[in-house]
């Protein structure tokens, strides 16, 4: 078997994406399948059951050595794919040895490379330990995603891509962030992480809410995750005193007019970024009338959603008047599901006073159309 070793060796000098240990040599051998996957820091390898599977963690300089281990005696064919290539190997019931490589092409169909291919690259890797992602059971304790959590798992990176594309264009060594409503903090924590661990930013987070146990909780998990500068206040979004200038405002599912409110003091703080999931939006929804479009109004259900996109578009405006470059995004919320808008705001350097008074106007036009007055343009404007 020692030319099976120095093969499953020379296959490894070409770090391989993926790999395929299957047909058993005996019928009741334990497991189905092997498969071997390149993750960033080690290789995972999973053996298939009927019914279960099981995860093993190995460092490179091992892995080949375990491949063969698994391997010999116990299977009769191998799998290997590179960037460049599929290797093959098998072992015959007599013990002789086959060995043949075929190149990959764009047409190739073979599954792990279009896997490979397909594979999204996440922020947030899987297999890093992030202990925060742990114990919201979405990471295992070896930092391989949980199944039934992917969609999560997913969620949450969309949502750290987002703030992704606001930082990566400039060079920010430290910045001040404010969470409003941050509730149990799950993502203030992978914030802080991502901006911290990642970006290698010196962050300072504070997470406000209003539930007294809530607080404690929180503090007392970025204490045992050893995040010095994340700390959780009880407070009110209104009349917040802010101890800091503040570059980036986050609130998610500041219900109704709070939003509006979290809105307002971003922009009196002058906050770079904002990034807002606005949630429970009544107050056009009691307030609107129109004559003119009154097919918007005349059904609950229709008026209900229409009141809510005209919040959140009266709010985008608002914000590109008092100087911000403003975007309305659709995201799919981690904690409940459904699709939201969330409003992303970075401050521009030179906003022209020609743009501001046409996103002033169309505020204006759409009030008197809908006689409507809401909180953020009664903060701002009046």
């Amino acid at each position: 078997m020692s030319e099976l070793k120095g093969y499953i060796e020379k296959i490894f000098e070409n770090k391989p994406s993926k790999i395929v240990i299957s047909k058993p040599a005996k019928k009741q051998s334990d497991f189905k399948k092997i498969t071997v996957n390149l993750m960033p820091k080690f290789y995972q390898i999973a053996k298939y059951t009927e019914k279960q599977v099981f995860h093993e963690n190995i460092t490179s300089d091992k892995i080949a050595q375990r491949c063969f281990e698994i391997m010999e005696n116990d299977f009769q064919q191998l799998n290997a794919w590179t960037d460049e290539k599929e290797i093959f190997i098998t072992v015959s019931k007599k013990g002789k040895l086959f060995c043949k490589e075929k190149r990959i092409t764009a047409n190739s169909s073979c599954p792990s490379t279009v896997e490979h291919n397909r594979k999204k690259q996440y922020i947030l890797p899987e297999g890093e330990i992030i202990e925060p992602l742990v114990d919201m059971g979405i990471f295992t304790k070896e930092g391989k995603v949980v199944q039934s959590m992917y969609d999560k798992y997913k969620q949450i990176n969309r949502f750290i891509e987002i703030i992704d594309d606001s930082i990566r264009q400039q060079d920010y060594k430290k910045l001040n962030i404010i969470d409003f409503g941050c509730g149990k903090s799950y993502l203030t924590f992978i914030v802080y992480y991502y901006l911290t661990e990642i970006k290698k930013i010196d962050a300072t987070i504070i997470g406000l809410d209003l539930k007294k146990d809530v607080i404690e909780k929180c503090n007392k998990a970025a204490e045992k995750y050893g995040y010095k500068n994340l700390r959780f206040e009880l407070g009110d979004i209104n009349g917040y005193k802010c101890p800091f200038d503040v570059d980036m405002v986050i609130t998610l599912h500041a219900c109704d007019t709070a939003t509006d409110f979290a809105l307002y003091n971003a922009v009196n703080w002058g906050a770079k970024m904002i990034f807002s999931v606005p949630c429970c939006q009544h107050e056009l929804n009691s307030q609107i009338k129109t004559d003119n479009l009154s097919l918007l109004t005349r059904y609950g259900i229709i008026q209900e959603k229409f009141s809510a996109l005209l919040t959140d578009s009266i709010r985008g405006n608002l914000l590109e008047y008092c100087g911000y470059k403003t975007q309305l995004l659709e995201f799919i919320d981690f904690a409940h599901t459904p699709k939201n808008i969330l409003i992303r705001a970075t401050l521009k350097q030179n906003p022209s006073k020609a743009s501001k008074e046409k996103a002033l106007c169309e505020v204006q036009k759409a009030l008197e159309e809908f006689n409507v007055s809401p909180t953020l343009y009664n903060l701002l404007i009046k």
